[in-house]
């Protein structure tokens, strides 16, 4: 294709996914599921596993990939895209994040976190040390403890960006369930980076990587603490004309901001998400943040996040597994995941004082992997760690502990008549 034909694909391809996305949408709020997990399905509905199954031609025609790499395809486009809309979305959660509030209960935000992070990561490492040793799930070149740390990495990761909307939608806001719940997903989410940050120096053989990412990561985080907090601060609001409006070259600044910290944390083997989430932190609350959410979130929830789910949908391929044997290990990564995940968090929450089905609620949540999951597994596929089998797999366990949570969560917590006196106010 020439940049023409290229630019015009595009265009097809964008309506399409956002046409698709709520049509699923749609139907998925019949059954009380987000918005946000409709994407994730109709994004593997529009690759192979689904359109291409039925519709091969179709689908190749709307999704050109050109497999050696030698030429340019829409899908080629449609990456650095999706990229954009996932690392503006994670500023959006990283402004609307509440550290004051994760303070209010941070022992049993702790707790549940490491709960949460122990447990599955022991189950999914002995998990890869199984599969290593009697399967070919791990690429040849993923030696036995990249193996370990980066299925234990995908077991205990959290989806924070989806688990913040899951509570917002509930009114958990506020809530001593939904405090527990938001802090320990957010330090369960800084392991999981440091665990990757490690399987990948790991699999270059070059630990000085490891270094240069988690030491790198920190030293990010306390410039952007110490530095660009108050230079923010300073310009953002030095461009307001008053206090009900925000200044072009504010946005402007806010954006650049965002995109340097996600172009740093990406250059040391970090995902960008990261370096998007921290600026996000840092931007001086109140009116300049109202507002930058205001006129950030809406384009990037409703075009540029489809494209990111439905990106990694077109990488997967369910029809790869084609044995009872390999879905009998889906099925055992699955059942690992949630009773690895979600039984481990509700008892640390029990075990700190929350009370019983408040605990649950927390394990619940603490279940869902969604968005972040998508992203661990997309570096393991692209870096040549896993498998296409595997990568199936950990899709299908992000999706179907994501759809779990918003139905079970309603029929064991929120039919709870006193649910809603657990305030932050207690």
């Amino acid at each position: 294709m020439n940049n023409l034909d290229l630019t015009l694909h595009l265009f097809l391809q964008i309506a399409v996914i956002l046409l698709v996305c709520r049509g699923v949408g749609w139907v998925a709020a019949k059954f009380g599921q987000p918005q946000v997990v409709a994407e994730m399905i109709a994004g593997v509905a529009l690759g192979p596993s689904l359109f291409g199954l039925w519709l091969p031609e179709w689908q190749q025609s709307l999704f050109p990939w050109d497999p050696t790499q030698t030429s340019r395809d829409s899908q080629s486009y449609l990456y650095p895209i999706s990229q954009l809309g996932l690392a503006l979305y994670m500023f959006v959660v990283g402004m609307e994040f509440r550290l004051d509030i994760v303070r209010q209960h941070f022992r049993s935000s702790l707790a549940v976190s490491v709960a949460g992070m122990l447990v599955p990561f022991v189950f999914g490492s002995a998990l890869a040390w199984f599969f290593v040793r009697h399967t070919s799930l791990f690429m040849p070149q993923t030696g036995l403890i990249e193996a370990m740390l980066f299925l234990g990495a995908s077991l205990c990761i959290t989806a924070f960006p989806m688990l913040a909307r899951i509570i917002h939608s509930k009114g958990l806001a506020g809530t001593r369930m939904g405090t527990v719940a938001i802090g320990a997903g957010a330090i369960d989410d800084a392991a999981a980076w440091c665990l990757l940050a490690l399987v990948l120096a790991s699999f270059d053989d070059d630990f000085s990587l490891a270094y240069w990412s988690i030491g790198g990561g920190i030293a990010f985080i306390l410039t952007a603490v110490i530095v660009i907090r108050p230079l923010l601060s300073r310009l953002l609001d030095g461009n307001r004309p008053n206090e009900h409006s925000l200044h072009p070259a504010s946005l402007a600044i806010a954006l650049a901001a965002m995109s340097l910290g996600a172009w740093f944390t990406d250059k040391i083997h970090l995902h960008a998400v990261f370096g998007a989430f921290i600026i996000g932190t840092v931007i001086p609350r109140g009116a300049v943040t109202r507002e930058l959410i205001q006129r950030i979130e809406p384009l990037t929830v409703a075009i540029l996040l489809p494209l990111f789910f439905t990106y990694s949908g077109l990488n997967t391929q369910i029809t790869v597994l084609d044995s009872f044997y390999q879905w009998g290990l889906c099925g055992i990564v699955l059942l690992i995941a949630i009773v690895g995940k979600g039984a481990a968090c509700a008892m640390a929450a029990w075990k700190t004082g929350v009370p019983g089905r408040e605990s649950l609620g927390i394990g619940v949540l603490m279940n869902a992997r969604g968005l972040m999951e998508l992203i661990v597994i997309n570096i393991g596929l692209q870096r040549g760690l896993i498998s296409e089998e595997l990568f199936v797999m950990l899709v299908l366990m992000a999706i179907v502990t994501t759809l779990m949570t918003s139905p079970i969560f309603d029929w064991l917590v929120q039919r709870s008549p006193d649910r809603s006196t657990s305030t932050m106010d207690e």
